[in-house]
């Protein structure tokens, strides 16, 4: 059996709330993609210790990034 096969309908498991946050987090990536190179790395970097954050705690991730969106709506580089 193929990886294809195994994972043809997703994991067995299903956790909405991690669901979601992959999802904002997805969405993030998708809206600093068209940023100037050196504010997209910045962004990028600072997404990328949310996700990895998720790992471990996905309730303080999710404020994390709920500040993160919130500061880049307000015109804002998020800290």
């Amino acid at each position: 059996m193929g990886a294809s096969e195994t994972w043809q309908s997703g994991p067995a498991w299903e956790d909405p709330e991690l669901t979601l946050l992959a999802a904002r987090l997805r969405a993030a990536h998708e809206r600093i993609s068209p940023l100037p190179r050196g504010p997209r790395l910045r962004l990028h970097r600072h997404l990328l210790a949310i996700t990895d954050l998720a790992k471990r705690d996905q309730e303080l991730a999710a404020r994390r990034l709920a500040v993160f969106l919130d500061q880049l709506d307000r015109g804002l580089e998020p800290e």
